[in-house]
């Protein structure tokens, strides 16, 4: 991917790997917008880096998404790149039987990208070279157990980005899939301070170096194991991933 030059969206920008990813766009050169649901966290965001754009858009909410990309290709007529990002992780008892956390869970991280995606195609086939990137995970191919609807959706994005990519082969829309493996942020409310998550400095930088390539996937050395699992053992390797976790 080009990183100079573009005119970048990017969902969830307010916080966490987002935010991290609109500054390193941002200082490059590139005119970003982030949109997210909370206006505070995105006047923060802008207010520290001048130039950066910003506009209020709930993913999960189709007409809210509507509404945005009407606005932002207006806006931003030379819009070439989104980045699907915004997601939300919040752990699961399934024996409850209750489903108000996983349909959350499914609106935001698997609708909200393939109908934000769905709405500003007809806007990126126009543009002389553009780039789909969606943001899945390591636990798309080994789930924590914990988290099982937020480990499903990010199976179903990367199982989603791949036909989209092939759908998309012969036109200028590239597509690239970023996996983060487990990085210091608050996702689930947690301190980013665990010492057995990848520091968020850290994961940007190598990031950043391999979007720099040809690659479609964004793989940094901590997801490998991830997401290779199934070249080895990997029953195994999720029960003692799991069992790990679990003593968290």
């Amino acid at each position: 991917m080009n990183l100079t030059g573009n005119t970048i969206l990017i969902t969830g920008g307010g916080s966490g790997i987002g935010l991290a990813l609109a500054e390193q766009f941002h200082q490059r050169g590139n005119t970003v917008i982030i949109v997210g649901r909370r206006q505070g966290a995105l006047d923060a965001a802008t207010a520290a880096n001048p130039g950066m754009k910003s506009l209020v858009m709930d993913t999960a909410d189709a007409a809210s998404i509507a509404i945005g990309v009407a606005k932002l290709t207006a806006d931003f007529p030379s819009l070439n790149a989104v980045i699907n990002n915004a997601g939300i992780m919040r752990p699961e008892d399934l024996k409850q039987g209750a489903t108000a956390d996983a349909e959350a869970i499914v609106a935001t991280n698997l609708l909200g990208p393939i109908r934000l995606t769905a709405a500003l195609m007809p806007h990126l086939l126009k543009q002389p070279a553009a780039t789909i990137l969606t943001i899945s995970s390591g636990l798309a191919f080994v789930p924590l157990a914990l988290t099982p609807t937020y480990c499903a959706t990010k199976a179903a994005i990367h199982s989603w980005s791949q036909s989209l990519r092939y759908q998309l082969k012969d036109t200028k829309i590239k597509v690239v899939e970023i996996i983060p493996p487990w990085v210091a942020t608050e996702l689930m409310g947690e301190k980013p301070t665990d010492p057995r998550a990848m520091p968020l400095d850290a994961y940007i930088a190598e990031t950043m170096q391999v979007l720099a390539t040809d690659a479609e996937e964004i793989l940094v050395k901590n997801v490998l194991p991830l997401r290779n699992a199934a070249k080895g053992d990997e029953a195994g390797f999720f029960k003692t991933f799991n069992d790990s976790l679990s003593r968290r």
